[in-house]
């Protein structure tokens, strides 16, 4: 169970979203609501999602204080309990995740920053926003999942996820179709099951919460971040969309119509990042990605024979609804032991079954 102190201030309106969000990942969730709260959201926005509890029922895995004041920062860091939540978390309950909201002259108050510092130092992960805000639902729930811990903690896990433009021109580019929602799913699930996770995202407009991010933007860009950062990876999961042809020259300016009817385009192959990465690091838990045309499973085997990767996951993007720009897919994911078919799903799920067959495999190889 995680115990959730929702405290006074406009953040508490989204703390519902925080709750959704647990569930969804299988946590029951009990809901404490601070003094003054019933200014902002009542028991009544929690109905259909958790019970609010003047007391929890049981000791909790965890403890949220979202959004936490100025003075619930200084109560916890003291060790002091005016609630329920405060007296759970001064008992030692751990992972407790603060996400405090206040003007931001009283964030940068000495005394706050000193009580920041004190929290951090008992092991509670802060949240602190930008300015008046509270962090997104997004970020807290995926900090309190990581904090649970799971099948992937201690792994340090690079995902890659988008699409590649490569520019004709200042304004013209060639590229794809990925949206980056296969491998921001991939990435919030690797998160809540313990992984630290770094992304490189080629022109994914919705970055996932808490998750350190890199953007780019062409094949050059993609292949120098994800070669630099596989260094520091234990696996990496290769969801972006690369293309496989570049311009073979980039117009400085705008090409202009003028009275031409036709335009030639003269494309070259890009290289290969997979084998790139594979060379500088042998040892390196590599995830491939196989989009077709029709049946995916023998274009997922040959990539896993020539790339050198331990997993390919395949889907066939002639489906519609399915792979690109949709929140849905279905994939075979295929190993050097067989392959498992993933119906159509939710990314989520996909991702969840991807992650699955990962932890299985290093785990069987630890």
């Amino acid at each position: 169970m995680i115990l959730l102190s929702v405290g006074p201030g406009p953040g508490a309106l989204r703390t519902p979203e925080i709750v959704r969000e647990l569930a969804s990942a299988g946590h029951h969730v009990e809901v404490v609501l601070g003094q003054g709260t019933e200014h902002f959201v009542g028991a009544a926005a929690f109905a259909t999602l958790a019970p609010v509890v003047e007391e929890a029922t049981e000791t909790p895995e965890a403890v949220i204080f979202a959004p936490a004041t100025a003075g619930t920062l200084a109560r916890l860091a003291r060790g002091l309990g005016e609630d329920p939540a405060e007296r759970t978390y001064a008992a030692g309950v751990r992972p407790a995740v603060v996400a405090p909201e206040m003007d931001e002259a009283t964030g940068e108050h000495p005394a706050v920053r000193q009580n920041v510092e004190l929290l951090r130092g008992d092991g509670c992960r802060v949240l602190e926003g930008f300015g008046e805000d509270m962090v997104s639902p997004g970020e807290i729930s995926n900090a309190v999942l990581n904090a649970l811990g799971g099948p992937l903690s201690g792994l340090r896990v690079l995902v890659t996820a988008g699409g590649t433009r490569e520019p004709i021109d200042t304004v013209r580019f060639v590229g794809n179709h990925s949206s980056g929602k296969m491998g921001r799913a991939v990435a919030r699930e690797a998160v809540r099951r313990g992984a630290e996770v770094m992304v490189v995202a080629a022109n994914v407009e919705v970055k996932e919460p808490g998750v350190r991010w890199v953007d780019v933007e062409d094949y050059a860009e993609l292949e120098e971040a994800t070669t630099r950062l596989a260094v520091h990876a234990d696996a990496l999961v290769m969801a972006a969309a690369v293309s496989d042809f570049t311009p073979a020259e980039i117009n400085e300016g705008k090409i202009r119509r003028g009275g031409t009817k036709e335009l030639e385009l003269k494309l070259v192959a890009t290289g290969d990042i997979l084998q790139a990465v594979r060379e500088s690091n042998p040892d390196l838990f590599m995830v491939g990605f196989a989009a077709t045309h029709g049946d995916p499973v023998p274009d997922a085997r040959e990539k896993l024979g020539t790339k050198g990767v331990n997993l390919v996951v395949g889907n066939d993007i002639s489906i519609s609804g399915s792979g690109f720009g949709s929140d849905e897919n279905e994939a075979y994911i295929v190993g050097k032991d067989g392959e498992r078919f993933v119906p159509r799903t939710s990314k989520t799920q996909v991702a969840r079954a991807i992650l699955d067959a990962v932890a299985l495999e290093i785990g069987n190889g630890r």
